[in-house]
This record gives structure tokens, sequence and C-alpha cells, in this order.
């Protein structure tokens, strides 16, 4: 029997393994290809250890695409539509969970069937228009407006499947006290919401961060307002012949680190916000 469990063990440590190194593999050949020569990428893209390396990309790359500047238009983008999005979205499912009006049921089916429907870039045109009409085409203004108020049913659904693990005689007994609906939220249930807050933050962190072709169209006549992601991009087409994909992967490589990190600091509350919701929602 105990021989039974060590195979066992083994087996399931060996698979863990193999899943770790697919999932690792993409980051590490990121990293190492990053300090490769161009022509090495291009013609020996498949050997993962750099036959030379080449620091220089890193400077090239952040002195080219403006680093600077594009992180801090992406960090103010990023900050504002974590902070909304938490907002609306939490805002949102307090409403639908413990909020009584007709239609409820109705409201929430239709926010939930758009999980069904791939949009994709069709919804692009659509939204410059609205946004040119409001005049908010030309900035990085538009895309949070966008992002934020344009709800995220993926955290909706999670946002109200953990709303619902708290306990209704909170509310009750907030509104015996003199409590209105919408002061009960930001008094009781909002400070109550912290794993769900860190979960619904990092999906947002991680949707504004890597979002490219929103800002990038509303960004094409000021290029200095774009984002990192954009810029990073954008060092492809630096080069005078071949595409420089050196200066690219190393962008990429500058610009993921605060995602990790990020990743790194809110993991365990990520995985608390999940789990409640999964198991009793």
């Amino acid at each position: 029997m105990k021989m039974k469990k060590i195979s066992l063990r083994l087996v399931l440590y060996t698979f863990l393994t193999v899943c770790t190194l697919f999932a690792l593999f993409p980051i590490i050949y990121l990293f190492l290809a990053s300090f490769k020569s161009n022509a090495e990428i291009l013609t020996s893209g498949a050997r993962i250890i750099p036959e030379k390396f080449v620091f220089e990309n890193y400077s090239q790359a952040w002195n080219l695409a403006n680093f600077k500047q594009l992180t801090v238009n992406s960090v103010g983008m990023t900050f504002f539509i974590v902070v909304g999005s938490i907002i609306t979205t939490t805002t949102l499912a307090y409403v639908l969970q413990r909020g009584k009006f007709k239609g409820k049921k109705f409201l929430y089916g239709l926010f939930l069937s758009t999980m069904f429907i791939s949009l994709g870039t069709s919804s692009l045109f659509p939204q410059l228009q609205v946004a040119k009409t409001l005049g908010i085409n030309n900035s990085l203004i538009g895309v949070i407006i966008i992002r934020v108020f344009g709800i995220n049913v993926t955290q909706l659904f999670i946002a109200t499947s953990f709303m619902s693990t708290i306990p209704y005689e909170i509310d009750e007994a907030a509104k015996i006290d003199g409590c209105g609906f919408l002061r009960v939220f930001y008094k009781i249930i909002f400070p109550l919401l912290k794993p769900l807050i860190a979960t619904s933050g990092l999906l947002s962190f991680r949707a504004a961060w890597n979002d490219y072709m929103l800002p990038m169209i509303f960004t094409l006549t000021h290029p200095e307002k774009a984002p990192l992601i954009v810029g990073v991009v954008s060092l492809r087409n630096t080069g005078e012949a071949a595409s420089s994909w050196n200066l690219m992967l190393a962008g990429t490589t500058i610009a993921i680190i605060p995602m990790l990190v990020v990743y790194l600091f809110l993991n365990r509350y990520f995985i608390e916000g999940l789990t409640s919701g999964a198991v009793k929602g």
C-alpha cells in the first residue's frame, strides 16, 4: 500500500512538473530570445540559448519606444480601469444579487448570455463612433470609459457568485440600524469583498495592461499618449529592412515584469476569490 501511494505521488509530481514546464516555456524562451541578435532570431530562432548575449537590445528598446513616458501612460490607464471596474462590477453584482425589482433575473441572464457571444474586433467601429460623438476618441480617456462601463461579464459572474456566500442576516442587521440599500453595500458588504476585489482587480489589470487594439486606434494621431504595449509592438517596425524582433522581444520582456509581480503578490487572494464563488455560487 505504501509503495502504491509513493508511485501515485511520483506520477502526480511528474505530471505537474511537465505541465509547469509547458506553462513556463514561452516565458523562458521569450526572456532568452530577447538577448539574441535579430539575425540569429530570423535564421535560427528554434535555438533556445543565444549564441551571443546582446544586452544592447534592452537599451535600444527602452530609448526607441520611449519606455518612460509609455509606462506612465500604461500605469495611469490601468489604474483607472482597475479601480473603475472594481466599483462598477461589485456595485452591479450587489444590485443583481441583493436587489429586489422586476426583471432582475432576465437582466442578469441577458448579461450572462453575452459570455457566449464573441464580438472580437467587430465592436471597435461602434465604440469608436460613440467615442467620437462624446469627443473622447483621441486619448486614453476614451479607452478608460469604455473599459470601465463596458462591464466584464466574467467578473460580474464571479462577483455575484462570491456575494451570494455573504449571509443575508448582515444586510438585515444593518437595515435595522438605519442603513439604506446602497449604504449597506459601501459600509458593510464592500469591506467583506477583499478576495473578490483582488480577483476582479487582477483580471482587470491583466486585460488593461495587455490591451492593444483599442488603445492603438485611440492614439493613432497622438503616439506619445499610447500605452506601453502599443509602443512595444511598434518596436518591430524600427528596423531599416527586416522586422526588429529582437527589440520587440526585449520590450515585451520588460512589459511583462509588472504583471508577474502583481500576480506574485495577489495570487493567494485571486485563488480565494475564484474558489469561494465556484464552490458556493
